[in-house]
């Protein structure tokens, strides 16, 4: 078997790089973030949100991680040789654990929770238990459980460490570990955490670029991850401690991607897939896998902003027109293709078959932002806060307990949501998406406010209380709105000094002008830009825009008072005809918020409805959960009703909040597209053939129209092997053509005695009329839960004649189904 060992050791292959020394931009220069933990939310939006996440989300997620603590618990027994099980084979569990601290840390802002501390104080202690005493943190390689796993490709971790670095998730994992590190270290003061990231940062820094004799022969290992994560977060170590050898790690990884070590293959082993087709400068378009790509490009732009190396600037303005102009949906959802979780060619923006995973929006947040400390650029932040507000969001509920891991712009009922699941799951065998939200919402309010030595920078608007400091002296700003739903936003402006000097920069959104988002993608139907205004205490003043900012220089005195009104009108949006998916089809957005129709608030299936662009519309409040949030109703009529007149749209992350029902964004323009895009039975299946089937039951039962109430759902038919207890199916469907398969997904029946989920089950396919392996997708599994569908996709692209399905019951029951669905790549 192939490996990695032989690996580029020497710098001189990397004449453009200097790592003598790295000259820091003059902080004066430096655009920097008000922390977290110095700013005070006081609204209606952002701070019930962390609440319930203090509240229900930490608390569930850190039980939903326990196994990531066991094993912890297992390699400090293991290093201190205390008798005990070992832990687990697992790539990325840890991170998960680490990503639900790091949330926890900046919860630990809003008041104090000596419970909570005393948890992430155990936790941090089995952390330390767990590290080698040269800083190598890693439970598999550690423990040696990493030799029952396999070793190589897929889901690999190589034998031992660093030795299968493009896909193990070791420094992944350790990138983690430093974000949290460094939150609870600002929350709480304490450094105990932060010490022992910094000991597997410097014994990375050994390993990777001076060489040490336990790893890699002696020889740098000179390797950049498949999975980036480690680029930004050690800079945040950086910012955070002021060693400045963490961000020439930081550069020094950015700068041998691509470089050092090409992988070879399809799939997850194709080079783009994560970004290593390329040095990262020679990098111009957005490829691969969707999270990997917007880590990497938020690490490139934290190097620019914090060394001033513009050698990155053109390859990071390149590939962000590239996402803005080609690959980013409405809701700033990115990666829209199954499979590789990643980007698809340019302008396929598919509606109900997008992937955009919740991860990759948050990504686009973070790469945004860092984008916007680096240039100074308002566009960065309207990109992020779209992400934020509209496919960051809608990954999680209102009440913070279930999560969408794909974020599609369409579901119906019956396959309501392509990624295999009845509407939200409480976690996921992969729980990236969960832990990822637990970490970003907490860090929304340190995305307020930045700030130079005489500047402050208003980015984001909530509720909120801050003080910046200035080379003069502090600034105290309070910052009144009901945003996203309230036109006005107000800050009052307190200076330490009586008549100090500074500019104030105040944000005017892309969606106030011509355009929803920036990028050549969508715009307005009416193209008209709202009437937005600036007052200073009560009067309206002239101001200019540079860079999206309108700025304000001047001697501030105590209690000035700057109000913005941004006009939020209901806008109607249209993409370039290059995007096929949405061709006679508009969107409804206001402020920065992206609207959809489902199922509960309208008495015809969603898509079935057709718009006109009426400006006859009226906005009403939410009730209950939703109390705060602003509906629109607009003229339409529906092809399915004719006495059907007006639709009604909620805030897309708002949806499947009451139900799990049809959803809609992109509405139809005329009559035929709207009947073409009523749900219709599997258009695949010929025939289907089982092994066995009870003589009361109907194997054609599992091409059912109707989605199961759960999965013992008596009222409709089902196939079951009953009274087979035991005994091994297949399920052979024979298709009517070959299709190129994005997905299979199984809906168990279970009642409870003789027929139950199974033990196992596995697919085939046939290509060439030869029966072959199902290749599953490197984070996908066989899963066998209730009350959903279990969903996989192909880890490269097939072509398959037929599809076979293979089941182990349990040892006492037989097997059943109730339904079955097959997805093309369209």
């Amino acid at each position: 078997m192939k490996t990695n060992t032989v690996i580029c050791t020497l710098f001189i292959l990397l004449p453009f790089i200097s790592y003598a020394s790295i000259k820091k931009t003059k902080s004066s220069d430096v655009l920097q973030p008000v922390s977290f933990n110095e700013v005070i939310l006081e609204d209606n939006f952002w701070l019930p949100r962390l609440q319930i996440q203090k509240e229900v989300l930490v608390p569930f997620a850190l039980e939903k991680v326990r196994p990531a603590m066991d094993n912890l618990r297992k390699t400090g027994n293991y290093l201190n040789g205390v008798k005990d099980e070992l832990p687990f084979p697992h790539r990325f569990v840890a991170s998960d654990l680490y990503k639900v601290m790091e949330g926890a840390a900046y919860l630990l802002t809003l008041e104090k929770d000596s419970a909570l501390e005393h948890t992430m104080d155990s936790i941090i202690d089995l952390i330390g238990n767990a590290q080698e005493e040269d800083g190598y943190l890693y439970e598999a390689h550690t423990t040696g459980v990493s030799a029952s796993h396999e070793h190589w490709g897929g889901a690999g971790m190589g034998d031992k460490p660093y030795s299968w670095v493009v896909h193990s998730h070791e420094l992944y994992n350790m990138g983690h570990m430093y974000e949290g590190a460094v939150a609870y270290y600002l929350a709480t003061g304490k450094d105990k955490w932060l010490k022992i990231a910094e000991k597997n940062a410097r014994h990375i820094n050994h390993v990777f670029f001076e060489g040490d004799p336990k790893y890699n022969n002696g020889n740098p290992v000179n390797q950049a991850p498949g999975h980036q994560e480690i680029e930004l977060a050690l800079v945040k170590l950086y910012r955070t401690t002021g060693d400045s050898l963490y961000l020439k790690m930081a550069k020094k990884f950015i700068d041998i991607r691509g470089v050092t070590y090409q992988p070879e293959g399809e799939g997850v082993m194709a080079p783009s897939y994560a970004q290593q087709h390329l040095p990262v400068r020679e990098q111009t378009k957005a490829v691969g896998h969707a999270v990997r790509a917007t880590y990497l490009y938020a690490g490139m732009a934290d190097v620019l902003a914090q060394t001033g190396d513009k050698s990155l600037q053109p390859a990071l303005d390149s590939i962000w027109n590239n996402i803005v102009d080609t690959r980013m949906h409405i809701t700033g959802g990115l990666g829209a293709i199954h499979g590789i979780e990643g980007f698809g060619p340019e302008y396929v923006l598919p509606n109900k078959d997008a992937y955009n995973e919740t991860c990759a929006a948050v990504g686009n947040v973070m790469f945004n932002y860092r984008m916007f400390l680096a240039k100074k650029d308002a566009r960065y932040v309207d990109v992020a806060e779209v992400a934020l507000y509209n496919n960051v969001l809608a990954g999680v509920n209102l009440d913070g307990n279930k999560f969408f891991y794909v974020n599609p712009l369409e579901a119906d009922a019956r396959n309501a949501f392509n990624q295999g699941l009845k509407g939200r799951s409480p976690w996921f065998g992969t729980a990236c998406c969960p832990s990822n939200i637990a970490r970003l919402i907490p860090q929304i309010p340190g995305m307020m406010y930045a700030h130079t030595d005489n500047d402050i920078y208003c980015t984001f608007y909530a509720g909120t209380s801050t003080v910046v400091p200035l080379s003069d002296g502090k600034v105290t700003i309070k910052q009144t709105t009901n945003y996203p739903f309230d036109e006005s936003v107000r800050f009052e402006i307190k200076p330490e000094q009586s008549k100090q000097r500074f500019a104030m920069h105040f944000r005017i959104p892309t969606w106030v002008g011509k355009q929803f988002v920036p990028g050549k993608l969508y715009h307005y139907l009416n193209d008209k830009p709202a009437e937005w205004k600036v007052l200073l205490n009560g009067k309206e003043v002239s101001v200019k825009q540079h860079k999206g900012f309108v700025t304000i220089e001047r001697a501030w005195k105590n209690g000035d008072l700057v109000e913005l009104q941004l006009p939020m009108l209901v806008r109607y949006n249209k993409a370039i005809s290059q995007v096929e998916a949405d061709i006679d089809r508009v969107c409804i957005t206001r402020g920065p918020l992206v609207y959809c129709a489902e199922s509960v608030d309208n008495v015809a299936m969603p898509a079935s409805y057709v718009v006109n662009s009426s400006e006859d519309i009226s906005i009403t409040k939410g009730a209950g959960a939703l109390k705060y949030i602003d509906f629109i109703t607009v003229p339409a009529h529906s092809v399915q009703d004719k006495d059907v007149h007006s639709l009604t749209l909620l805030p897309y992350y708002a949806w499947d909040n009451r139900g799990d029902d049809a959803m809609i964004v992109w509405l139809s323009e005329n009559d035929s597209l709207a009947n073409a895009s009523i749900p219709k039975i599997s258009e695949y299946i010929s025939d289907i053939k089982a092994t066995h089937t009870f003589d009361r039951d109907d194997v054609y039962a599992m091409l059912t129209n109707g989605y199961p109430a759960n999965s013992f759902d008596t009222s409709i038919p089902r196939w079951t092997s009953w009274p087979q207890k035991g005994e091994e199916q297949i399920v052979e469907f024979i298709l009517k053509r070959p299709i190129a398969l994005q997905s299979f997904s199984v809906y168990w029946y279970d009642d409870g005695g003789g027929v139950q989920v199974p033990k196992s089950w596995s697919l085939e396919y046939k290509q060439n009329g030869e029966w072959k392996t199902f290749p599953i997708y490197v984070t996908d599994e066989y899963r066998m839960l209730k009350d959903q569908y279990n969903m996989v996709h192909p880890g490269k692209d097939i072509t398959t004649e037929g599809l076979r399905l293979r089941i182990v019951p349990l040892p006492h029951a037989a097997a059943g189904i109730l339904s079955v669905q097959i997805e093309e790549v369209k």
